[in-house]
Formats: structure tokens, C-alpha cells, sequence
């Protein structure tokens, strides 16, 4: 008797079909969950830009202010020289008064080649204290950073105001603006200037300039010329070189764009997205999220121009984690979120309509903690403001102070200042510093024609020391 066995047009039973069904797909979900505990595992992890499940907050506060939240008035108001004075802002106590002086530039800027024209220095009632350059032929505003730094350069302990001007690095006397030298430079070696020790003094002595993408010129302070380096790596360089020493030397490594260089100018490593083609692009921002004794224990956050990426990764350039698909611009380091383990990154998300601005909240992991969507959000800061032990998030454009929860508890009142809904006349920027001299942080807000000071009256002395004014080598980025 012949067994009634189902086939196929080939002549293969059915069931044995089945059964190799079920075997291939048992083979595929072993895979599967191999692949997953793999993914697990790794050190390595690619987060979705375009995802919204937001941890903690997500926020709008577009259009109209809201009017419950507090309005904090200036502490001081400087009216900006008007031949001289620029909305490129620094701050410190120049003429060792115990009293912090304003610092403002202007600049000249054809096809995103820029250089420093004037320089003024003002007390807080506004009186000059001397002034340097042309004002004939620059302009007040940016759209980039000024290269003009004040740095204790020679170690005396006061302030020199350095800078540069078509083809010099100009070196001024802080107290009185008096020219000290002028070294010879490339033309366009004015896009930023950048202290750092790449000699192992017991000061940052040492000065990097560069063009606006591809060149780094390293000089030491007698003017000698320590090295240079163009397309770092065969990638466009950062905005500002980062300054960092990785190794505990005493030397500083510079991360001058998706390159690590070591402080004789050679590369120590580049970084190699596994995410984006990072070519496209630069590093629009660099920052240290956290420090350690080795390269292996450092965290790095860069973000990426054109490649539309942030990724943090550690001394040694490994990737831990990437995040693609917006133009995320600038970063903050704080600790902006109670009860989840800190820092956290603030970092905002640009080329957006007005309106869409957001900023994001990230942590350690990558992952995505807040979201605050203002008109425009591209410069930010942090800084406790309540006293609290949290970093508010503070977005200049309408002065919004903002917390935890992405609520708008306070306004920075700007008087006299002109802002059009929906057209920017001019940006506005933001600086934290200790205005005042009790070693609190305070808040500077800039436009091209005054300087908006307003003390921190609640906030706490910072963990580390703090010079009086601005940070050195202060940035837009």
C-alpha cells in the first residue's frame, strides 16, 4: 500500500518543508537574539536623532513671553563706545582696580575672512580706558568668533589684550591698551586665537591661530613659530582648537577638528564616525565632559557641521555613542536634571525656522533626557541661578531662564534693545562670569551697542577658582 504523502511541485513533502521552515526560523531568531545581546553589549551605540520620547520634558516657548515669569533687570548697563565698541564681549580687571573691565571689538569680514579692526576697553560707568585700531573699516556685529582674547601672556599677573589684525598678532598692555609688539602672521591666520602649553611651562604660553577651515599655525611667546598643520588629520579643522592634556604631561594635545594632535603639531588620532560621512563637514564644537587621570577615562563631545552628528568619545577617540540627523551647533556641560546622574549635555539643534529652534538634553549615554523649543535657540548657557545646585538653561535671543522642567521661571530684561519678531536684527550673545567679585558666577548679555549685567544674586560660589570677568578663550561655539 502507497502512503497518500502531500508533495510540492518538486516532489518534496510538505511536511518536510514545514519542518525546514521552522528550523530556518528558529536559526534566524537564535541569530537575532545573538545579534541583540551583541548590540547589548557593545561600547559602541547608535541612538535615533528623530526619535521624541523625551525623558523629562518637552517644552515650547515660542512667540509672547511668558508675563508670570520673573523679570530680572540689569545689575549694570555699559553703553558700548560708539566708534570702537563691538559686540565681540570679554571681561576682566585690566588696571588691577579689584574692578572688571569690559573689553569689545569690531571686525572686518569679506567671504568669511575676518580680522580684528578695534579694540576698546571701558569701566562699568562706561568711561573709556583707551582704545586701538581703525574704526573706519569694521563692523559691529558677527556671525563667527573675533580673534580677541585676554590672557596674562608673559606671566606678571596682569592682563594683556591680544589679538588679530590683517597679517599680525597684536599684543597690547591690559591697563592701558599700550601696542607691545606685533607679530608677523599669515593674512588670513585671523579667524581665532586659542591659549594653550604646548611647552610644558607652568602657564599657557603659548598661541594657536588659524583660517577660517584649514590651516593651524602654533607660536610660542617670544613669536618663534612652533608648527603648523593644514586639514588635521585630511579634515577641515574645528572652529577653535580645544586644548587638553590627555596624558598628564604638562602639555597640552589640541583636538583641532576630527584630529587629536599632540603638542609638537603630529597627529595623535583621528576620529572615524561609524554613523555619518563626516567629511562632509567639520567639528562646529569640542568640549571636555569629563576629565581623568588617563586618555582612557576623558569623555569628548564634538559635534558635527554638515555631517549632522554629536558623538561623545573618549581620550583615545573611541566612539561610545552617536547621534545623527540634525545640525546640533553648540555645547554645554552641566548638571541640569535633579535625580539623574550627571553632567548632562545641552546642546542646541540650528539651520531651523524661526519659531523651531530646539535645544536637547542628553546624558552620559547618549540618551535623550529634555527638549526646550524656543523662536531661536542657537546661543545657550548654563548656570545655577536659583541657588539649587541645578544649572538652569538660559537661551539669550528673548533673555528666557529656563528649569528642570523646561518652564520659563525668569526674563533678562534688555532695555533699549531693538528685536523684531520673526527677523533678527542682530543676535544677541551671552557670557557667564563673576561680574562682581564674590567668586559667584554672573550673567552677560551682549548686543552691538550695550553690555547687559545682571548679578546672581541666589547662585553659589563655584567648586573652582574663578578669575574675575570671562572665561579665557572664550568662544560662540
Amino acid at each position: 500500500m502507497i502512503a497518500n504523502t502531500a508533495t510540492n511541485v518538486n516532489n518534496v513533502p510538505i511536511k518536510d518543508l514545514i519542518m525546514l521552515k521552522i528550523l530556518k526560523h528558529k536559526c534566524f531568531v537564535s541569530q537575532w537574539l545573538i545579534f541583540c545581546v551583541l548590540i547589548s553589549i557593545s561600547p559602541y551605540t547608535i541612538l535615533d536623532a528623530k526619535q521624541k520620547n523625551f525623558i523629562y520634558f518637552d517644552t515650547e516657548d515660542i512667540g509672547q513671553s511668558d508675563s508670570s515669569a520673573q523679570l530680572i533687570q540689569p545689575w549694570k548697563i555699559v553703553c558700548l563706545d560708539p566708534d570702537y565698541g563691538g559686540q565681540w564681549i570679554l571681561a576682566a580687571d585690566l588696571n588691577t582696580d579689584g574692578a572688571v573691565d569690559i573689553v569689545s571689538s569690531e571686525n572686518f569680514n569679506k567671504g568669511d575672512v575676518h580680522y580684528t579692526t578695534t579694540v576698546v576697553a571701558q569701566n562699568l560707568d562706561g568711561s573709556v580706558l583707551w582704545k586701538w585700531g581703525n574704526p573706519d573699516i569694521g563692523r559691529k556685529n558677527w556671525h563667527h568668533d573675533v580673534a580677541c582674547q585676554i590672557h596674562d601672556w608673559n606671566g606678571d599677573n596682569n592682563y594683556e589684550v591680544v589679538l588679530c589684525t590683517k597679517g599680525f598678532l597684536v599684543e597690547l598692555e591690559g591697563a592701558t591698551g599700550r601696542e607691545l609688539r606685533q607679530i608677523p602672521i599669515p593674512e588670513e591666520a585671523t579667524d581665532c586665537l586659542v591659549f594653550c602649553n604646548l611647552s610644558g611651562k607652568s602657564h599657557p604660553c603659548d598661541v594657536l591661530v588659524k583660517d577660517r577651515y584649514h590651516n593651524i599655525w602654533a607660536y610660542n611667546q617670544q613669536g618663534k613659530l612652533l608648527w603648523t598643520v593644514r586639514n588635521p588629520g585630511g579634515y577641515p579643522t574645528a572652529h577653535q582648537p580645544l586644548p587638553i592634556d590627555l596624558d598628564g604631561d604638562g602639555r597640552d594635545e589640541i583636538m583641532a577638528g576630527y584630529a587629536m594632535l599632540n603638542s609638537d603639531g603630529s597627529i595623535r588620532w583621528i576620529y572615524k564616525s561609524k554613523q555619518v560621512e563626516q567629511a562632509k563637514g567639520h567639528v562646529d564644537c569640542a568640549r571636555v565632559f569629563r576629565h581623568g587621570s588617563a586618555p582612557d577615562d576623558f569623555r569628548i563631545v564634538l559635534t558635527c557641521c554638515g555631517a549632522n552628528n554629536i558623538t561623545l568619545i573618549d581620550g583615545n577617540g573611541k566612539v561610545l555613542w552617536e547621534v545623527s540627523g540634525h545640525h546640533f551647533e553648540s555645547i554645554d556641560i552641566g548638571h541640569i536634571i535633579p535625580n539623574h546622574a550627571g553632567p548632562h549635555i545641552c546642546v542646541d539643534i540650528d539651520h531651523q525656522p524661526y519659531g523651531k529652534s530646539p535645544v536637547w538634553v542628553l546624558d552620559e549615554q547618549g540618551r535623550p533626557l529634555a527638549q526646550l523649543v524656543t523662536d531661536y535657540s542657537r546661543h545657550h548657557c548654563l548656570l545655577d541661578f536659583t541657588g539649587d545646585g541645578i544649572e538652569e538653561i538660559l537661551v539669550v535671543h528673548k533673555g528666557g531662564l529656563y528649569n528642570h522642567q523646561g518652564r520659563r521661571i525668569g526674563t533678562f530684561n534688555t532695555p533699549g534693545t531693538e528685536m523684531s519678531e520673526g527677523k533678527i536684527k542682530y543676535e544677541k550673545s551671552m557670557l557667564i562670569g563673576d561680574m562682581i567679585g564674590d567668586g559667584i558666577p554672573d550673567v552677560i548679555l551682549a548686543t552691538p551697542y550695550n553690555v547687559y549685567i545682571y548679578q546672581n544674586t541666589n547662585g553659589r560660589k563655584s567648586g573652582k577658582s574663578l578669575r574675575l570677568g570671562t572665561e579665557p578663550n572664550f568662544t560662540l561655539y
